[in-house]
């Protein structure tokens, strides 16, 4: 556990008979570049939307309510890894610190929602267990094949809703695995034994503002 692992588990691609040709389906998801992440990119949606039985379809549901959350089924694009929203910043701090980064998280009714590749829901429990640190993690939830999550609208919604503070921003984005996703886990509760409680990347005055540089994550 010196070193945080490079979890290389690929993404499943979506359909092959999705339209690359066609323009942008949302005007205001325009990509700017690696270094926004704030905000969902056209890419981005699409990769959201590849989650879904009928994809096109929630691309065009998305168009017509872009301001209103969604529900996506977890396990054959992503995994989600669910905790409280203090402990999930001291992951991040980990993760974009002293790791690879993260993929897409998003914030919940004071939860931290985590994207993970997908398997990620089924071993990291186990993982815990095994090196003797489940009881030192705050409650989890770990959801994968046979669950859903709610998601962030595509652009900004009412205060109080679910807001991304790593938006999607690739067709095929790079997710954490079990193995770097544990790493984040202990690190983060050494972190909080230590007194080391470290959330500058969050700053104060609107935690979800900040902008990371999404291109050193691999």
């Amino acid at each position: 556990m010196s070193a945080w692992l490079r979890d290389e588990s690929p993404l499943s691609p979506a359909d092959g008979d999705a339209d690359e040709r066609r323009r942008d389906i949302f005007r205001f998801l325009r990509d700017e570049g690696r270094h926004q992440t704030a905000q969902v990119t056209s890419a981005g949606a699409d990769w959201l939307a590849s989650a879904a039985a009928y994809p096109r379809s929630t691309l065009a549901l998305w168009e017509a309510r872009p301001t209103a959350p969604a529900v996506l089924p977890c396990g054959s694009v992503f995994d989600v890894v669910n905790v409280p929203s203090v402990f999930g910043r001291r992951m991040l701090d980990r993760l974009w610190e002293d790791g690879p980064g993260s993929g897409p998280v998003a914030v919940h009714r004071g939860r931290m929602l985590l994207f993970t590749a997908p398997g990620t829901a089924h071993r990291l429990p186990s993982l815990l267990d095994w090196e003797e640190w489940g009881e030192a993690v705050p409650p989890m939830f770990c959801h994968g094949s046979g669950d859903a999550v709610t998601i962030p609208p595509m652009a900004p919604g009412a205060a109080g809703w679910p807001r991304w503070v790593v938006a999607p921003d690739a067709r095929h984005p790079w997710l954490p695995g079990p193995e770097v996703m544990l790493w984040a886990c202990v690190r983060a509760v050494r972190a909080a034994s230590a007194g080391d409680v470290r959330v500058s990347i969050f700053p104060a005055p609107d935690q979800d503002a900040k902008v990371y540089d999404v291109s050193r994550r691999r």
